[in-house]
């Protein structure tokens, strides 16, 4: 569903990312652990079409990024979901969603953010008022709303307490369940043992662990991490 073949990106003769190759399944929650400026975002942006790759190959549901049209399959969750501040959560929902070509009732909208948990009394509420772990549902319940199939995250659990990190990994367990598939790039080790199926560790542009999370614990991986990078 999720392929990358010997993607290759440099800047200004920097190697950026070197042959990275892996496979996500359906259902699978791809945890990304690396460094800042290991190439995790990089390999995100390369996915969703912002930026171009030098060499390789990468596909989503057998579509060739760059070549095939793969927008309608994507959605992206960043570290700070930018919405607009004096919309309600509703009203974000309405405007993200009709944008990506849906649309939808008032009830159906709710109904969305039900899934991800946000409150019904918070829905008609301004997004400025909301902590980030809200607006982080209503990112969510875009990517639902828009039916993506693969949900693309960075760092979602920064700044989180761990009640909303709880949450959100709750979340993107159901969405697993639900066939989506969830690439995560992150520094938090603890939650991606807690929450992902697959685990990488990036170091300088090059994938130089992948393992099944079940395999390993919080302890071993912050010392495989350490080794690693």
């Amino acid at each position: 569903m999720l392929r990358a073949l010997n993607i290759t990106k440099s800047y200004n003769g920097n190697v950026a990312l070197k042959d990275v190759t892996f496979e996500v399944s359906k259902g699978e929650i791809f945890c990304l652990l690396g460094q800042n400026g290991a190439g995790k975002t990089t390999t995100i942006n390369i996915f969703l079409g912002f930026i171009n790759k030098d060499g390789g190959q990468a596909f989503i549901a057998d579509k060739e990024v760059g070549v095939d049209d793969v927008n309608h399959l994507t959605a992206y969750i960043p570290e700070t979901v930018q919405l607009y501040g004096n919309l309600t959560g509703l009203e974000n929902l309405d405007f993200f969603s009709r944008l990506a070509g849906f649309k939808y009732s008032n009830l159906e909208l709710s109904e969305f953010l039900d899934k991800t948990g946000l409150q019904q009394e918070a829905q008609s509420n301004r997004l400025s008022s909301y902590s980030k772990g809200m607006r982080q549902k209503v990112g969510i319940a875009i990517a639902l709303a828009k039916n993506a199939e693969v949900i693309f995250m960075d760092e979602p659990t920064s700044g989180l307490d761990p009640k909303a990190t709880s949450e959100f990994t709750t979340i993107c367990k159901e969405l697993a369940a639900m066939g989506k598939i969830i690439f995560m790039a992150t520094h938090d080790i603890f939650n991606a043992v807690e929450l992902g199926t697959t685990i990488g560790i990036m170091k300088k542009g090059v994938l130089a662990q992948k393992l099944n999370a079940n395999s390993i614990n919080a302890e071993q991986l912050n010392q495989l991490y350490l080794q690693t990078i």
